[in-house]
């Protein structure tokens, strides 16, 4: 049974999570602007005696938060480095469905439309399905103003996510197909645990170099280290 440690920095909460022998212990704030200072208390709090033992570091990938999955990004190399471990990167938007099912805002089943506010009106959304207790995806992440929104399928869906704060922007028929929704919503660390230990399982695993977030925008750029060049 691995030990993973897990960060989310990619929305307004900040999160850790770690996993071992079985067990979750986590940490979980609503920080606005105070990812840097946070995410490091709290991984000093779960691993008082450092990371050693740690098998792997999952992580929100994004979208999201561009200064979060930065800063989120670097504790990822850096542990990773530091312990010769990989990462596995899962989905704000599909952790995010995982927090909604332990909250018990979904059921097995249930399409989702999950979404994240990305700022300049635009919202980042995804479609999702809960099969065996794990988000399975329907569609990629995108980015799109809100009035420009299509919701495939025919199953009305549970809108979850911040993004729903362009509700009244959204199409009629849009607003009109969704069956509950949660706008409240924010992701946690310790719900990207299952899809990271179903990746692990099946030997998905990102190396450190490899640490990129997903911004879904195209002219959004982060070069992995390999790229960076020698430091100034």
């Amino acid at each position: 049974m691995p030990t993973l440690l897990a960060i989310d920095a990619s929305t307004e909460a900040c999160s850790a999570a770690l996993y071992r022998d079985g067990e979750v212990e986590a940490r979980w704030e609503h920080a606005p602007r105070r990812h840097n200072q946070r995410l490091l208390a709290m991984l000093a709090d779960l691993l008082p005696d450092g990371p050693r033992g740690v098998d792997a570091v999952a992580w929100a990938c994004g979208p999201g938060s561009f200064t979060g999955l930065r800063i989120a990004a670097s504790a990822v190399q850096g542990i990773c480095f530091a312990l010769d471990c990989p990462a596995l990167p899962v989905s704000t938007l599909a952790g995010q469905v995982q927090t909604a099912l332990r909250q018990g805002l979904l059921v097995e089943g249930e399409s989702v439309f999950s979404c994240l506010d990305a700022q300049i009106n635009e919202l980042y959304w995804a479609s999702y399905r809960v099969q065996q207790g794990m988000a399975v995806p329907l569609t990629e992440a995108a980015v799109c103003r809100p009035e420009a929104l299509q919701v495939p399928g025919d199953v009305p869906p549970v809108a979850i996510g911040s993004g729903l704060v362009y509700l009244e922007r959204l199409p009629a028929a849009v607003q009109a197909r969704f069956a509950s929704r949660h706008a409240e919503l924010l992701p946690d660390a310790r719900d990207l645990l299952p899809l990271a230990l179903a990746d692990w399982e099946a030997g998905r695993l990102q190396a450190a170099e490899a640490v990129c977030p997903v911004y879904v925008r195209d002219e959004i750029g982060w070069k992995k280290l390999s790229e960076q060049g020698p430091a100034a």
